[in-house]
């Protein structure tokens, strides 16, 4: 077994790699970038090397400074966790000639399935179902329409090298093609330094499933079973679950097999995953095949009891899986939700800055587990990944693991940033999710230009809390209140007595809490069911969160609150035409000058951060009459870019 092992990697998953190598006996050695000098995986690892500036390809895309640390460090092995060089062919092939060991498959594997048209061909060839489209790369728009004409519309164009969402593009009429096709050529370029696409036919109403296989370098090879990754934006996983709730036993033991049967025709060693796109009618093709261990991979060893990182450690040290398909159990329903760093108001854009509050909810073993790469006080930058971290839950059926995540998200307290927890929150209490009826569409279809909580249609949970809240501030037993939200309000009375208040009010309502005054959360039992409230002051107004809902309440004395219902709104200011930046970032390009005549929706700039190029667009008609950033500036949120006239 290995004495040191280096992680090539950052964040989160360096983090939890660490955990296990701890466990084992095995020393950590990690590499970090000038942004991540005082991250938690340098605070964590036993070493760590710095290989370069904050920019990935200076730092974690850094081959020779990550094999220089590895030699420095007397690291044996390299684990690259995922993202960055995990599934790059030639990396794995350079620690191997430097005498090292790729925690990995071998690089002929990745190289094989990282080409999705190779790995496509290879599929077929072992008798794994495709999806229809073609097995070479376009040439041109004439090719292009011809292939297009024999699938049928709605089809995908897809980019044949790398992954994560890039390159891929969704065409439903022959007028937007050459657009579409144009589009992820060139953003496959930019991502992965090879043009090349092709084109399949769009599966409708589809379900993402992946098969988590393990295989050692002795010829065995088995599955820990299936995720659920259909909720997705963007093509990017929200929220993962296993077993599927869609999946039927006959289906999963056709698709077990089929990518049993692909990890052997590539003689695949380590951790895989065999992603599938299922129709409604429950047949399944082949999406590709992830080289490396996925995000989404504790939901699997929440459902096995099994350690994947441990496992992709032991195999890659030359021992034989230490079980057989027969002694894998399986028990219960895990979910996993993805904590990122992003405004869902402002249509997800990424939110940097320092994490002033982080209060996670309390990790449970075998229950509920948060895997995390920040603590209070460190600081989320533009250079990387917007998550932070993952909430895991683990209970005996989907309903309560539904229940028990919801809580989860309403017990994860961050602020400093904004975060999509509360879009997790609403997302998890939906009908949609709650019954299963999600596909990949559902989330860009429910949310296509963000998310914002809303005041729930009988707001008396918030209602109830701001005035227990109130009565508690004031160290009364007992008062008669008005409560204000939207300008609506709700008159009632409040007795308390010890840790149990009633609110009679036109629903009344019994609030059982141990809360004290200057607490983030209001935690309490109304009228049997336990709810969990984020607060946040806003001077003489409380912001309260929950499930998904946001209402900004004021407590006053009924004669005040009947004036000041009468007082005029004050007017927002009409900021339409000032062009501000919508996150902090870095200016990518000025697409407009001082005098230039400019429209609503025209693009004025590009600003890039978190991997992410957004493009700003004027709000109004008119001229350009001043421009305050260039190329390469530093914008901050709401920073004026440009004022037009």
């Amino acid at each position: 077994m290995f004495k040191k092992v280096l992680i090539a990697n950052r964040g989160e998953i360096a983090c939890r790699i660490i955990q296990t190598l701890n466990r084992m006996g095995i020393g950590s050695v990690v590499v970090y970038s000038s942004a991540d000098e005082d991250s938690l995986a340098v605070r964590m690892a036993e070493e760590a090397y710095l290989i370069g500036n904050a920019p990935a390809i200076e730092s974690y895309l850094n081959s020779p400074a990550i094999l220089k640390a590895a030699k420095q460090s007397g690291a044996e092995a390299i684990h690259p966790g995922y993202g960055f060089l995990s599934e790059n062919a030639g990396f794995a092939e350079a620690v191997k000639k430097e005498g090292l060991v790729f925690i990995g498959p071998p690089a002929k594997a990745i190289a094989l399935m990282g080409d999705k048209l190779e790995a496509k061909r290879l599929a077929r060839d072992a008798g794994v179902p495709c999806i229809p489209g073609t097995d070479e790369p376009l040439g041109d728009i004439n090719e292009a329409q011809k292939v297009a004409h024999s699938i049928g519309f709605p089809l995908m164009v897809k980019a044949a090298a790398g992954g994560g969402g890039k390159g891929m593009r969704i065409i439903r009429e022959k007028i937007h093609l050459e657009e579409g096709l144009k589009g992820a050529i060139h953003e496959a370029e930019a991502s992965f330094g090879d043009g090349r696409v092709f084109l399949e036919k769009y599966i409708e109403s589809a379900r993402h499933i992946e098969i988590q296989i393990l295989a050692d370098t002795h010829g065995n090879c088995i599955h820990l079973g299936e995720r659920e990754c259909s909720l997705q934006r963007r093509h990017q996983k929200v929220i993962e679950e296993s077993p599927s709730p869609f999946v039927t036993e006959g289906l999963r033991e056709s698709m077990t097999s089929a990518a049993i049967r692909l990890a052997k025709a590539v003689e695949y060693s380590s951790a895989g995953t065999v992603e599938f796109v299922v129709d409604q009618t429950r047949n399944f093709y082949f999406l590709e095949m992830n080289t490396r261990l996925q995000v989404e991979h504790p939901t699997t060893e929440m459902v096995t009891k099994l350690d994947l990182v441990e496992e992709m450690v032991r195999i890659s040290a030359g021992e034989p899986l230490r079980m057989k398909q027969s002694d894998v159990q399986f028990s219960g329903h895990a979910i996993e939700a993805r904590i990122y760093a992003e405004d869902s108001s402002r249509g997800f854009l990424p939110s940097i800055g320092r994490l002033s509050t982080y209060l996670p909810p309390l990790e449970t073993e075998g229950k509920l587990r948060v895997d995390s790469g920040v603590e209070e006080g460190d600081t989320i930058t533009p250079y990387y990944d917007p998550m932070i971290s993952k909430l895991i839950v683990h209970e005996t059926d989907r309903k309560v693991a539904v229940e028990s995540l919801l809580a989860g998200l309403d017990h994860y307290y961050i602020r400093g940033i904004e975060t999509n927890i509360n879009f997790l929150a609403a997302l998890v209490n939906s009908p949609h999710f709650r019954k299963s009826t999600f596909d990949t569409a559902t989330l860009d279809l429910e949310f296509p230009i963000g998310f914002s909580p809303s005041v729930p249609e009988n707001p008396i949970i918030a209602v109830g809390a701001a005035a227990v809240m109130h009565v508690i501030q004031k160290g009364l037993s007992q008062a008669e209140v008005t409560v204000l939200i939207d300008r609506k309000s709700y008159p009632m009375t409040v007795r308390g007595e010890g840790e149990r208040y009633e609110v009679l009010a036109a629903e009344s309502l019994v609030i059982e809490t141990s809360w004290l005054s200057g607490e983030a959360l209001f935690e309490g039992v109304f009228n049997g069911h336990s709810v969990t409230i984020q607060l946040d002051p806003h001077g003489v107004l409380n912001k309260l969160s929950w499930n998904g809902y946001a209402a900004l309440t004021q407590v006053l004395e009924a004669h005040v609150a009947d004036l000041y219902l009468h007082m005029p709104l004050k007017q927002k200011a009409d900021m339409s035409r000032i062009v501000q930046s919508p996150m902090t970032g870095l200016v990518v390009e000025v697409f407009v000058k001082e005098g230039d005549p400019i429209k609503a929706g025209q693009p004025v700039a590009t600003i890039e951060a978190m991997k992410m190029e957004n493009i700003i667009r004027a709000e109004v008609d008119g001229v350009i009459e001043k421009i305050y950033v260039k190329q390469g500036d530093g914008v901050n949120l709401d920073q004026h870019m440009a004022k037009i006239g």
